[in-house]
């Protein structure tokens, strides 16, 4: 699945696409570590193994062509331990580890832009408002050629992102290639920290709200908790909500708890988690203390009105993780339909073990499942309404990589290697073709704005709250879509389908 295309990246964040992981920061995971400690001392060393190890560094230390840092030969030694076990398994040194943390705490030094990579150069996709990117100027489609005068051809998207990272108030020149001017020019730009709201909403049409929610961070809770109120501030008789989670890669566990908690009778199952420590074998419930920090609840004095509110949740291959909790979990309820494409299938849950003050473990833990027993590892959440990026095809979203195309990724436990659709050579054939098509369509089209007036799922979503047609994908044999919910709350009959 070499020509598949890498979800988008946040300058600053360094996030892996579509492959954020469910932590969970609390008083199980260290007591989990504890145990996991112990347990490690009790149990026998492989003491040959051991020894080999030990030669292996030796030889580097004594034969190499030039000498080497005993540090960076130990810390690539743990990486590649760690990293050989799944694709979310990871140690992080202390740059990896300031990286999440400014994830998860939704802030970061940077120009304030999200990015792509198109034809070997950083491509604009959003600069983030009221940052100092959108202040320079600098707009979607716009094309990042060099970064202080190093040119961005021959970089990996990672690099690209780490050289427009670095010292508040600190300058990076950008080169900037736009579409239909005679030439690039050199911009200087001030490196700030940007704090990126995770979530966004607003009323597409009278009666009908979007919500959308970019990424599962610490006061995602609290700010879906004051989009909310604003909306049903704006309009309290909101006749459908649309909750847009399209390639948000997840992040913590208690925050998609709590964005499931609002829209579901209390107390309900969310999500359970089992895995080899019996800390890891646990049932969580849409309550507080599963997604709050100590005080109010931030999800107190919402109106009654969103348990019952028709609801559409927009999917596709980069939801993952944390988004895949919360569609499974309104899935399950049939408290939501799941529109859009089948999601990317990350259904494992990793924990930080801290190593040192700056350095740590995010270790795969445990899998976790849906309310109702569903694992979604290497599979993902199946639309209840399987809708295109586009009226014309699933777009970019078709060539996105998925958990199952993943080196060495977790099986669906319990279930039967699945025979995909690139089991034989016309099928691989085929496949490349497609791509191919896709990638040349798709070579000068902007990127799409969800929430804009041309998103086509959006407007697929608000067409099945009225009853209207709705264009649905061409059926995949290989998928095992559940029947469609009926919206609870609703009269409406049900949308034709429209081919």
């Amino acid at each position: 699945m070499g020509n598949k295309l890498k979800n988008l990246g946040l300058v600053g964040i360094g996030m892996v696409a579509g492959v954020a992981a469910s932590v969970q920061f609390s008083a199980m995971a260290q007591k989990g570590a504890a145990q996991s400690a112990q347990s490690a001392i009790d149990a026998p060393l492989p003491l040959d193994e051991l020894r080999q190890l030990a030669d292996v560094y030796g030889l580097i230390k004594s034969d190499y062509v030039e000498p080497v840092q005993d540090k960076k030969l130990l810390s690539d030694a743990i990486a590649g331990m760690v990293g050989s076990l799944d694709p979310h398994s990871v140690y992080l040194d202390e740059k990896d580890f300031a990286e999440m943390r400014e994830t998860v705490e939704g802030k970061f030094v940077g120009v304030g832009v999200e990015v792509a990579m198109e034809d070997g150069y950083v491509k604009i996709v959003s600069p983030i408002e009221d940052t100092p990117a959108f202040k320079a100027g600098i707009k979607a489609g716009d094309l990042i050629t060099r970064i202080d005068n190093v040119p961005v051809k021959g970089l990996s998207l990672d690099e690209a992102i780490s050289r427009m990272r670095g010292e508040p108030h600190s300058k990076v020149l950008l080169t900037i290639a736009r579409r239909g001017a005679d030439l690039p020019w050199v911009v200087p730009v001030e490196r700030q920290e940007i704090r990126v709201a995770s979530v966004k909403a607003k009323l597409v049409e009278p009666g009908y709200a979007w919500l959308r929610i970019s990424q599962f961070q610490e006061e995602t809770v609290d700010e879906l908790a004051e989009k909310l109120k604003g909306l049903y501030a704006q309009n309290p008789n909101i006749k459908g909500l649309v909750l847009d989670l399209r390639n948000d890669p997840g992040g913590l566990l208690p925050s998609a708890i709590g964005v499931s908690a609002a829209f579901l009778p209390q107390n309900e199952v969310i999500v359970s988690t089992k895995g080899q420590l019996p800390e890891s074998n646990a049932t969580f419930y849409g309550r507080r203390d599963y997604y709050a920090r100590p005080g109010a609840d931030p999800l107190g004095k919402l109106p009654a009105a969103l348990k019952t509110v028709p609801m559409v949740v927009l999917v596709n291959t980069g939801s993952a993780s944390a988004s895949e909790i919360v569609a499974g979990a309104l899935q399950d309820y049939k408290r939501a339909i799941v529109m859009g494409s089948q999601t990317f299938g990350k259904g494992s849950v990793q924990t930080l073990r801290q190593l040192t003050e700056n350095t740590a473990v995010k270790l795969t833990t445990a899998r976790y499942y849906t309310p109702k027993g569903r694992s979604i590892q290497a599979r993902g959440i199946v639309p209840d309404m399987k809708v295109d990026e586009t009226a014309d095809g699933d777009g970019l979203n078709a060539l996105r990589v998925r958990e199952a195309d993943l080196d060495h990724h977790l099986s669906n436990e319990g279930e039967a290697k699945s025979v995909g659709k690139n089991g034989s050579v016309s099928a691989k054939r085929d496949e490349l073709e497609e791509e191919q098509r896709t990638l040349a369509m798709l070579k000068n089209a902007a990127p799409p704005e969800f929430g804009g007036k041309d998103d086509f799922q959006l407007s697929q979503a608000i067409n099945h709250f009225k009853g209207l047609p709705v264009k649905l994908a061409k059926a995949d044999p290989l998928d095992d879509a559940p029947a469609p919910a009926k919206l609870p709350g609703t009269e409406q009959k049900p949308a034709e389908v429209k081919k």
